[in-house]
């Protein structure tokens, strides 16, 4: 199999941009990482997991586009166009701009787990992982600039039910309707993954929350939709968007190399 034209999703764009320890050749995070896009490729295998943070964040991606063009008051749409040029590939999520391939200004809207996770991108920032993908998306678009925004919207129900039978099997709970303890906790796993409890009720009608709409209004607990983003923006790096192809090119070799010795091993074997 040849890989001297495989292009790279911007998404896995910053495990290929690790610098090694040696400050020459390929990290080990970056080999890791070629050795599982060479399974995918050759043998058409791929280990996406899905798990609760996925699942989430596929669920409520129209809440965060809506959360997003209430609070900038802009229409935001989410761009179902894939992009890609000699490098790289990738589907940026939003766009200001004439079009996708004009753009302006590229989003990429993440949605937090919960409200603790959406907190802590405050003392994190953007890692690199996003940066070197944001790149990756204004390289594609040639927008001038990114927008890395992180929207706390409320948990769709199944997932909070889910939080609470975890939490019943923890305790040992077969029936929780007279654990008082157990009551509690659902209260506060509710709290923790709501944040708007209109919104709420009428996305899943006939759920039957802790607290009353009474309740939760007397107590507070709505969260102010500008407190419900945290925005990074990122501008564009003509000299690390040439890092960034430079690296694809050697990342290329690499595959081609790994390749040619599994070939010479699988003949050894024969």
């Amino acid at each position: 199999m040849d890989f001297s034209n495989i292009l790279f999703r911007c998404s896995s764009l910053g495990h290929i941009m690790t610098d090694p320890k040696s400050g020459t050749g390929l990290s080990e995070t970056a080999k890791g990482h070629l050795v599982d896009v060479y399974v995918s490729n050759k043998y058409q295998r791929h280990d996406d997991i899905q798990n609760k943070y996925i699942e989430k964040g596929n669920a409520v991606e129209e809440d965060s586009i809506t959360l997003l063009s209430r609070l900038k008051k802009k229409f935001y749409q989410k761009n179902e166009e894939h992009l890609n040029n000699q490098w790289i590939k990738g589907t940026p999520d939003l766009f200001e701009g004439k079009s996708i391939f004009e753009a302006d200004v590229i989003t990429d809207a993440k949605s937090s787990w919960d409200i603790y996770t959406f907190h802590r991108v405050l003392s994190k920032g953007i890692n690199k992982l996003y940066y070197w993908q944001l790149q990756g998306y204004m390289d594609l678009s040639g927008a001038k600039s990114a927008n890395l925004s992180y929207c706390l919207v409320n948990t769709p129900s199944n997932l909070i039910d889910g939080e609470k039978r975890k939490l019943m099997w923890q305790m040992g709970i077969i029936d929780p309707t007279g654990n008082e303890l157990y009551k509690e906790a659902c209260r506060e796993i509710e709290k923790n993954f709501i944040y708007d409890y209109e919104t709420f009720i009428r996305h899943n009608p006939g759920y039957d929350l802790s607290f009353t709409k009474e309740e939760w209004n007397e107590l507070g607990l709505d969260i102010p939709m500008e407190e419900r983003l945290i925005e990074f923006t990122v501008e564009r790096n003509e000299v690390d968007i040439m890092k960034l192809h430079s690296r694809v090119e050697q990342c290329r070799i690499w595959l081609n190399e790994f390749e040619q010795s599994r070939n010479i091993e699988n003949l050894k074997d024969a």
